[in-house]
């Protein structure tokens, strides 16, 4: 470790309290011939415009500060961190993806938006480089041998609320579902689905037919005015929804302006991020969401991560960053399996041999799918302190 990047990282995890871990970089140090292996090169794609882009900063921040607390190194390779925009498509995102493996990319991560993932796909098998995304994860995505994600699959967050909202909602209760026309949407919707069928039928709560809204990330003020009007028209119990980013913002916007007073459930991704803080404490009463992490974890791994990420950025980290920081993680523990002189298919192969990977959202660890087993979480929107949070509620499920 360089002496000021020692310095560095020491003052930081000094700073943060996390005293063994300062210990452990003063103890590689304390000879200063820690060894360092030769330069690699990671390709992180993320949206850097558009909707989806304050998703693609947290990937970004994410992995960024698990670099920043390892002093720049993954396995002890110094890393040179290439970045590409993955714009709004499965075109551009594979343009990010060859622009990346041109440059001699050893490793790819990132990944926002779940078409760009599926577009991506065969240009990142035939290349043999893996990928561990760090967001995107559709259902689809079947039968990879070079893509691996940390996040979740999209399914998920569904099958983790059907149960708390079955149980809360009595029979007769009427749900109406809203979300943006898009794959993401269609396999939470199918995640909730799946949790109040039984034997081929479906429960009569959900029976309703999902209301499917305009897929823009950069909503208007009545974007969704018309949909929310048609589902209340329902009169509904409870409204299930998806949406994340600008979006989430307008939906909750203009569906407190039509005046609706009940529960919304949703995935996490509708309140993650800058969300409630562009949102009044009246318009996101009653949300209750599901989601694989909450930044107020009470576990060691998550106390380091979010102080440090409270410290640099001046805000809680979200899901999308501590997924990002986890793939950082993966890397760091694959590429110094893979030996000396790492190529990206032994790196690829070294994946499946990490075991279990102790995160902020709690341990967990690869299943056969190249996804997380991993715990489910059930938040609420309440005002903690002087700001609006989503506070954990309790634990909802292991799934994966």
């Amino acid at each position: 470790m360089s002496q000021m990047n020692r310095r560095r990282a020491l003052q930081l995890l000094a700073a943060l309290g996390t005293t063994g871990l300062t210990t452990a970089c003063a103890a590689e140090d304390e000879d200063g011939s820690a060894p360092t292996g030769a330069p690699v090169k990671i390709g992180l794609i993320a949206p850097q415009s558009g909707g989806y882009k304050a998703i693609g900063d947290e990937v970004l921040n994410g992995f960024q500060l698990y670099l920043t607390l390892h002093d720049q190194q993954l396995g002890g390779h110094p890393v040179t961190l290439l970045t590409a925009d993955e714009g709004d498509n499965a075109k551009t995102g594979k343009a990010a993806v060859d622009n990346l493996l041109k440059q001699g990319a050893l490793a790819l991560t990132g990944v926002v938006n779940s078409a760009v993932m599926v577009g991506i796909r065969d240009t990142v098998e035939k290349a043999r480089v893996p990928l561990i995304g760090s967001n995107a994860s559709p259902k689809s995505l079947q039968s990879v041998v070079y893509i691996w994600r940390t996040s979740y699959v999209l399914d998920e967050p569904g099958r983790a609320l059907g149960p708390y909202m079955a149980q809360r909602l009595p029979a007769g209760s009427r749900i109406s579902m809203i979300a943006p026309d898009n794959l993401g949407s269609r396999d939470v919707i199918q995640g909730l689905q799946a949790q109040f069928s039984a034997a081929g039928s479906t429960d009569p709560r959900i029976s309703d037919p999902v209301i499917w809204t305009d897929p823009t990330t950069t909503p208007e003020s009545t974007t969704y005015g018309a949909d929310i009007r048609r589902a209340l028209s329902r009169k509904p119990d409870a409204i299930f929804c998806h949406f994340a980013g600008p979006s989430a913002v307008q939906f909750i916007k203009q569906l407190h302006r039509e005046r609706y007073a009940g529960p919304l459930y949703a995935p996490g991704f509708l309140t993650e991020g800058t969300v409630l803080s562009e949102v009044q404490e009246v318009e996101a009463r009653n949300i209750v969401t599901a989601l694989n992490y909450s930044a107020d974890l009470n576990n060691t791994a998550n106390r380091t991560f979010a102080a440090a990420y409270r410290k640099i950025h001046g805000t809680s980290p979200t899901t999308y960053a501590m997924a990002s920081y986890d793939a950082a993680q993966v890397l760091d523990k694959a590429i110094r399996l893979a030996g000396p002189d790492p190529t990206s298919q032994q790196v690829n192969l070294a994946m499946g041999k990490i075991g279990q990977i102790d995160s902020p959202r709690g341990a967990w660890q690869f299943n056969q799918p190249r996804t997380p087993q991993q715990k489910w979480y059930l938040r609420k929107v309440q005002r903690d302190g002087r700001l609006l949070s989503n506070v954990l509620i309790n634990e909802l499920a292991t799934l994966g």
